[in-house]
Parts: C-alpha cells; sequence; structure tokens
C-alpha cells in the first residue's frame, strides 16, 4: 500500500502546482469554497487532459498549440452520444475552464515558472447574457405566496422579501446570523465575491417580516435562517437540550439548495411564465432600482460587483431609459 508521501512523489508536475494553486486561491486571496471548488474542478479537466497530450505533465510545456486543441475537446465534450449523462458544455462554461487556466498561468509566472504567458490566451467574445427578473407585479404576487400563520411560511416569507429588499447572493443570505442584522439601522455588512465588504440595506417591510420570523423561533441558534425538518429540532423547539445547542443550530442553517427550493416552490405556487431562481430576485433587485432612477454606479456598489462591466448587464432597464431621454430632450424629438 502507497503511503501518502509517495503518493504526493509520484503525482505528476502539472497535479502538484494546480493543488498549490488552489492552496493559494483559498488562504492568500480569500476566496469562497464555492470559488474553490471551481477552480478546482476546471483545473482538474486540464491537468487530466494535458497528460493524455504530454505524459511529461511538465507545466513549461503548456503551448499555444495545447491550448487550441484542448479548447476543441471542450466543444466536443457530449456531442458524441457515447454517454448519454454528460451534456454538452454551454459556450460560457467552455470559457470559465479557459478564464480558470489563464488564473494558473498567471500564478505560475508569479512564481518564477517559465510558462506560456496568459495575456497569450485570448476569449471569445462572450455572447450578451439573458437575464430573468420579475417586474413588481409578478414580485408582490411571489411575495404573497407563503403562507404566513404558519412558521415556515413565515420564515419563507422573510427569506424572500429579506432577498429583494438586499440584492443578496444567496450564498451570502445562508451565512447571515441573527447578530449579523442590526434592525434599528436597518443595515449590516457583508463580505462578497472576492472578500468585497460591502453594506446593504433593509426596507421596512422587509424588516418586519424577519423581526416576525424570528419571534417564533424557540431556539437560540445562531444562523438567521434555519430548516425545520420536525418540531423537535425545527422552529419550535422548546427542549433546552436543543434549543442551546449551538453545533444542532449550525446543522440545522438553511443551505443554498433549500433556498433555491423555497424560491422554486413559491414560483410554481404563484403560476409565474418566468422561471425565476434567488438570483432572479437578485436581479429584480436591480432593475426595480433601476427603472426608479438609481444610477448604476450606486446599483454596482449595493451588489456588490468589482467591475461596472458586470453591472452593465442590466441595460435593458438603461436602454429603456436613454429612450425616454432622447425622447424628452432631443429637438426633433420635442417638436
Amino acid at each position: 500500500m502507497k503511503t501518502f508521501d509517495q503518493n504526493i512523489k509520484e503525482a505528476s508536475e502539472i497535479e502538484r502546482l494546480v493543488g498549490g494553486f488552489l492552496e493559494y486561491m483559498q488562504i492568500e486571496r480569500g476566496a469562497s469554497p464555492l470559488t474553490v471548488r471551481d477552480y478546482r474542478h476546471y483545473l482538474s479537466r486540464f491537468a487530466a487532459w494535458f497528460l493524455t497530450v504530454d505524459p511529461s505533465g511538465l507545466v513549461g510545456r503548456i503551448n499555444l498549440d495545447n491550448v487550441r486543441r484542448y479548447r476543441v475537446y471542450l466543444g466536443s465534450i457530449g456531442l458524441s452520444g457515447n454517454d448519454p449523462v454528460v451534456r454538452p458544455l454551454k459556450r460560457v462554461t467552455q470559457n470559465y475552464h479557459v478564464i480558470s487556466l489563464r488564473a494558473f498561468l498567471r500564478w505560475l509566472s508569479k512564481n518564477d515558472y517559465q510558462v506560456l504567458s496568459a495575456e497569450k490566451i485570448e476569449l471569445p467574445k462572450a455572447e450578451s447574457r439573458s437575464i430573468k427578473f420579475l417586474g413588481l407585479d409578478e414580485l408582490t404576487r411571489l411575495l404573497s405566496m407563503p403562507v404566513v400563520s404558519e412558521p415556515i411560511g413565515l420564515r419563507d416569507k422573510a427569506v424572500m422579501e429579506l432577498l429583494f429588499s438586499t440584492g443578496l447572493r444567496v450564498s451570502e443570505l445562508v451565512r447571515l446570523d441573527r447578530s449579523s442584522v442590526d434592525f434599528k439601522a436597518k443595515e449590516f455588512g457583508v463580505i462578497g465575491k472576492g472578500g468585497k465588504a460591502r453594506v446593504v440595506f433593509l426596507s421596512e417591510r422587509a424588516a418586519a417580516w424577519v423581526e416576525k420570523y424570528l419571534s417564533v423561533r424557540q431556539d437560540e441558534w445562531d444562523p438567521l435562517f434555519v430548516a425545520a425538518r420536525s418540531r423537535k429540532t425545527g422552529l419550535l423547539s422548546q427542549d433546552p437540550t436543543v434549543k442551546h445547542n449551538k453545533r444542532l443550530g449550525e446543522k440545522m442553517r438553511l443551505s443554498v439548495r433549500s433556498v433555491q427550493r423555497i424560491v422554486e416552490k413559491y414560483v410554481r405556487k404563484a403560476g409565474l411564465t418566468v422561471k425565476i431562481s434567488p438570483h432572479g430576485i437578485r436581479h429584480s433587485f436591480a432593475t426595480d432600482l433601476l427603472r426608479a432612477g438609481a444610477d448604476i454606479r450606486s446599483v454596482q456598489e449595493m451588489l456588490g460587483h468589482k467591475n461596472i462591466s458586470t453591472t452593465q448587464i442590466y441595460t435593458h432597464v438603461t436602454n429603456i431609459q436613454l429612450r425616454g431621454i432622447h425622447e424628452k430632450y432631443h429637438g426633433r424629438g420635442r417638436t
């Protein structure tokens, strides 16, 4: 049986360095577990493919021809029909693979490895992103679906009201603790992607629903939103061994997938034609602000976008506003 040290020694150079890069992303860059998971998936796929074309596994032998062939390989995944489970990779997913490879090469260069320059790898022009969002009438219908006379419905109502009030990413929402939220000031801080901190604001309505939800909670667990699998370990538990158990509270913290299911449930119940997700509520938050006249820079800050180009996916709103300004102020339009 091989020891751990023997396995490390037998790993190829590219596999070892991918591991080092992932540690750098996690420890020095402070990347989220989800980001690290995605980079591991993309780079492990590249490393496995590279070893089939160059068994040496030496990163110095990665060249533009390799990258070109790899991109052809990405485009062919799921097209052979041999494995019906594997679906063809979307163009945006293929780009994520190449983006992660460029980041890996930059890190190698920074650490004095003689490798292909990341800047030599060009990304194709991204396809225009079509975003899903709800108008105010549809959103009002969605938010009215939970039965708030029941604890679970009250929790679901609070979750969706908070999502729309703040524009939080679902991963940010599930990390919130009770102590995170300042109900008096109706604001709180979150750490988003890339460790970027921002302040988000609660509407009067959202604050009221979250406080009402917390008022029916009998536990003293830290998470702001928790699952409720049974009366014994759910929202109404009065058992001291349960209500004071902090470790159990962490286990009961609502997951990202649970929030996605909550929104999906009420979208179906509301009979909406747009199949919206928690991220779609975030889109609706941004769209609502822009339609009301907020400037895109402010929306960028509230969403926690690092680059304004990310926020500019909401041009479907700004374009309508520009048309209105043109019609109102252009000389021929006034005539």
